[in-house]
């Protein structure tokens, strides 16, 4: 079975309604504007949709902040480069980012919920996750752990009930690998330094990993990409940022040996 798994594109402009100048939004459109737009090329994305549509994966995974702050535009520029994607027979799976539920403005709010259900095709929408399929060989296990949070942070938080729907699907069919598809990353080995960038509530799912009952995390937000794996290939996989890197992560699950390989693509 081959998943690719690609995180992070992070596209941007400028402010699309005044009220960004009231909401946490502004934050968002000058880190675009004097940062981030020097440091993620959009053209990375197209390269990655390319490859996918090449080797036609068995599933293809995005794990969140397809824009920089939450606005419908940004959406539709990275949806736009998306599409080909997206109406292949290649089943795609996306989870929001942090940068994806930036505000709680309504028009931002339905923006990211449309982009769930179009990017899934109808399989599943916003309000349906934490939710689960078996697609080859694998059960993946979405949730989303992104809301809006402070001016000055990006937490993310995995609620109760999805943490509790994972540990449930993590006691059935044992032969079958569990993979988790979300932003935040599961272990953090910086928790004072990362204090801004956290996810809280993962402490359950750690233990998850650790038992090998859930097999693999696949997630973004941390920008650099990193394996924490066993010599199975079992743990978390952090893609980092697809265009500001110019990589994606192609695994491989072999059945009958029960383990994961990981390579990186050069874009």
């Amino acid at each position: 079975m081959k998943i690719i798994h690609f995180s992070d594109p992070h596209g941007g402009g400028a402010a699309e309604d005044w009220m960004a100048y009231f909401d946490k939004r502004w934050v968002g459109v000058f880190n675009y504007r004097f940062r981030r737009r020097f440091r993620h090329d959009l053209s990375k994305l197209q390269n990655a949709v390319n490859y996918i549509l090449e080797v036609k994966p068995d599933v293809a995974i995005c794990t969140g902040d397809l824009t920089s702050a939450g606005q419908p535009g940004e959406f539709a520029r990275v949806i736009d480069i998306l599409k080909p994607l997206r109406n292949s027979n290649i089943p795609l799976l996306y989870t929001p980012g942090n940068h994806d539920c930036y505000v709680k403005r309504p028009w931002c709010v339905k923006a990211v919920k449309d982009a769930v259900e179009y990017l899934s095709c109808g399989r599943y929408s916003f309000d349906d996750m934490p939710c689960k399929f078996q697609i080859g060989e694998a059960e993946f296990i979405i949730v989303n752990t992104s809301a809006p949070s402070n001016l000055l942070c990006s937490w993310g938080f995995l609620k109760p009930q999805s943490r509790d729907f994972i540990v449930e699907a993590c006691e059935s069919e044992p032969e079958t690998p569990k993979i988790l598809v979300t932003h935040y990353p599961m272990y953090e080995t910086h928790p004072i330094l990362r204090m801004r960038h956290r996810l809280f509530g993962q402490k359950e799912i750690v233990k998850l990993l650790d038992a090998r009952k859930l097999d693999l995390v696949l997630c973004g937000h941390v920008h650099k990409p990193s394996l924490t794996i066993d010599e199975q290939g079992r743990g978390e996989c952090i893609s980092g940022s697809v265009t500001r890197n110019g990589s994606m992560m192609e695994i491989e699950y072999e059945k009958t040996a029960r383990k994961f390989t990981f390579r990186t693509v050069e874009l």
